[in-house]
């Protein structure tokens, strides 16, 4: 079904007491076009999910808002605008930080202030800045053997593998992440054992894992030895957060909120999706407001502090943005030519700080250390991946930071 701009008549999905059946949300295909456009805004209402508490005193943004909406950029469908690009691009919130002030913030199809949204792949970058304190007090060591926390994968192919290699993904375990459409994958798989999806027709149950643990122990297959390529699977943020879980004694909502959420100022409280076993989706199941991850990408932008306070170790802000960036592959230099990948985050430029958090359908944090700023977006793409709307983002940030004076 075509999806439909914030420009356009939204049809009525999930609308009336009880929604006419052609307008309730299938669970098949709840983060598909249209669907998506209401589901990502309303993910507690359809999947189970636990807390991520904010805190009692949120750090403030100051608002200094300056005219953004008819900056001109060349974007890939042509000569357009910043308003444009935000109609065209599926867009639900942006927002824009210069020197910690808000010079943008906007929200569309519904969403409010107040609304969380599912970011996707963006919560691989919250993960592994939760990690960054258990590594910095010594609970973590990124250069040991990532089954000196989980020995069970012994038995799997990460065995041999380190913590490190499997937060730049760089571990030779295979896993199947080239086609999202392909419900047979193992990231097809990875959607039932996360509760996000049922069993495909024509499948047999008891045939597909029950949750994520149990699909991480039938990964037995490598494709490379560990450190000798990139190549980006979401199941690596899976095994780092289970080896937090198993560290601290706590489950991962826990370990988000009492060592990043709250000590950041957040104002709203967040969410996991969580499957059976009740582990929360660390590779894509986040969901938050435009502002907190706003204030996220603002304590990168601080050297890891929020007021008087080291909330992320500053070690790690650095090796974010200038540490071994070695490796990446052909598909990813497409949207980033001279990118890197490390500590699951993606570099702009391996001679720049500039770092980004992308999510599927069009999420993104991107810190720009040089500029001084940040720039937040949540969208509901029709597709899950488009190398010209990454593009475009990237071009309109860029198009932004020469406007205000900030071109480098």
């Amino acid at each position: 079904m075509k999806s439909y701009i914030n420009s356009e008549t939204a049809p009525p999905i999930m609308q009336g007491s009880p929604p006419p059946p052609e307008w309730r949300l299938p669970f098949l295909d709840w983060d598909r076009p249209p669907w998506n456009r209401w589901a990502f805004q309303h993910v507690r209402g359809f999947l189970p999910t636990a807390p991520v508490p904010a805190s009692d005193t949120p750090s403030q943004l100051i608002e200094a808002v300056e005219p953004l909406e008819e900056i001109k950029f060349r974007a890939s469908y042509g000569a357009t605008t910043v308003s444009e690009w935000i109609d065209r691009d599926y867009t639900d919130g942006f927002l824009v930080l210069l020197d910690g002030r808000i010079i943008h913030e906007s929200y569309w199809n519904g969403m409010t202030p107040r609304t969380v949204h599912l970011a996707q792949s963006v919560s691989k970058s919250v993960t592994s800045t939760a990690a960054a304190s258990l590594i910095e007090e010594g609970l973590l060591d990124p250069s040991a053997p990532v089954t000196d926390p989980l020995p069970e994968l012994a038995k799997t192919a990460w065995a041999g593998a380190t913590l490190q290699q499997v937060m730049d993904m760089t571990s030779g375990t295979k896993f199947d992440e080239s086609d999202y459409a392909n419900r047979a994958s193992d990231i097809g798989k990875m959607d039932v054992a996360a509760g996000w999806k049922p069993v495909p027709k024509g499948y047999e149950a008891e045939h597909w894992p029950a949750c994520i643990h149990d699909q991480m122990l039938t990964l037995t297959e490598r494709d490379a030895e560990h450190g000798e390529r990139f190549v980006y699977r979401s199941m690596e943020t899976d095994v780092l957060a289970h080896a937090m879980e198993r560290v601290t004694g706590q489950r991962l909502p826990q370990i988000v909120s009492d060592r990043l959420w709250k000590p950041m100022g957040a104002e709203t409280e967040a969410c996991f999706t969580v499957d059976t076993s009740g582990y929360a989706l660390s590779c894509g199941g986040f969901n938050a407001s435009l502002r907190d991850f706003a204030r996220m990408g603002q304590a990168y932008l601080d050297d890891g502090r929020v007021g008087d306070r080291q909330v992320i170790p500053k070690a790690w802000v650095e090796d974010v943005r200038s540490g071994d960036h070695g490796l990446f592959n052909d598909i990813s230099r497409e949207a980033l030519p001279n990118g890197r990948y490390r500590n699951q985050f993606w570099i702009e430029d391996a001679d720049r700080m500039g770092h980004l958090s992308l999510g599927v359908f069009g999420q993104f944090i991107y810190v720009s250390p040089e500029r001084g700023m940040v720039f937040v977006k949540l969208s509901t793409w029709p597709v899950f991946l488009d190398v010209d709307r990454k593009k475009d983002f990237l071009a309109a940030c860029h198009a932004i930071a020469r406007a205000v004076g900030r071109d480098c």
